[in-house]
This record gives structure tokens, C-alpha cells and sequence, in this order.
């Protein structure tokens, strides 16, 4: 399994700077270039600076493309203001306190999210699962914890 994540890991170092530690986890998502989605969503949710903050942090974030995936307005109507605890419901269950590094991962079967609900995690042969989302990079450095992106948005349990 760490042969595999070390794979993925490095497919993203082209998009992450090096240099990427030195930065928290809200300054190496927008370095990247394709987490602007997730970083609009983080402002709208009054997320900033909470992911700015100490940490550790792991988060599962979702790409440009991943949010691409849900239905049409989805992303619009979230970032409105008065969706904004729905809005941050779902952003802190990509949020796992800690920092879970994808060694980690791979022995976990499940974990539970800043907003209080517990994700699956699932590990096939080569792939790694977080719900119904296929973790595609891990392991990218934050100041304040890591990054393991994912390929589509995970939605928390309604109820």
C-alpha cells in the first residue's frame, strides 16, 4: 500500500510547489490551481482561517473537477450566505483533526470528521477509498498538517 501512495503522492508534485510545507493548508490548496472551488467554498463557510490556523489538519479535499461532479447549482447554492452552515457542515467532513499521514490511512477503516461524522475509508489491492470518493494524491505537506486529494465531493450523513 505505501508503494501506491508514494506513486499517487508523486503524480501531484508537479501541481504542488516543494516549497509547499512552508505554507498552511488554505495557501498550498490555492497554490495548486485546481482547488479554487474548495477555497471559495472555505471562504463562504468561515473556514479560512480556522484551516490557517495551528492544526494539525488532514483534510480530503476535493478538486475543481470533483465539485464539477454534482448536479447542476449544487456548488451556487451552497455558496450562498444563508446556506453557509450547510455549506461548512460538508467542508468539515473533508476535515479529520490531526495529521493522518497515508500510512496511516491505509490501516484505518474508518475516522472521525471535525463536524462529528465518521468516514469510511477503504482499501482495495492499488486503490484507496474515503466513501464514495478514490483518494487520487496523498501526502501533500502543509505548515499545518496534510492534504490527500480526492475525486469527488463527499456529502455527510442527512439526519
Amino acid at each position: 500500500m505505501r508503494m501506491t501512495f508514494a506513486l499517487a503522492a508523486g503524480l501531484i508534485a508537479i501541481a504542488i510547489p516543494a516549497h509547499a510545507q512552508d505554507k498552511d493548508i488554505v495557501d498550498t490548496a490555492v497554490a495548486a490551481g485546481e482547488f479554487t472551488t474548495l477555497a471559495a467554498a472555505l471562504d463562504a463557510a468561515g473556514l479560512v482561517q480556522t484551516l490557517k490556523g495551528e492544526g494539525p489538519f488532514t483534510v480530503f479535499a476535493p478538486t475543481d473537477a470533483a465539485f464539477a461532479k454534482l448536479p447542476a447549482g449544487t456548488v451556487e447554492e451552497l455558496l450562498r450566505p444563508e446556506n453557509k452552515e450547510k455549506l461548512a457542515a460538508i467542508l468539515t467532513y473533508h476535515l479529520v483533526p490531526g495529521k493522518v499521514m497515508a500510512a496511516d490511512v491505509v490501516s484505518l477503516d474508518e475516522a472521525k470528521t471535525v463536524n462529528g461524522e465518521t468516514i469510511e475509508i477503504q482499501v482495495d489491492g492499488n486503490s484507496v477509498r474515503v466513501n464514495d470518493a478514490s483518494v487520487t494524491a496523498t501526502d501533500v505537506a502543509a505548515s499545518n498538517g496534510v492534504i490527500h486529494v480526492i475525486d469527488q465531493v463527499i456529502l455527510p450523513p442527512e439526519g
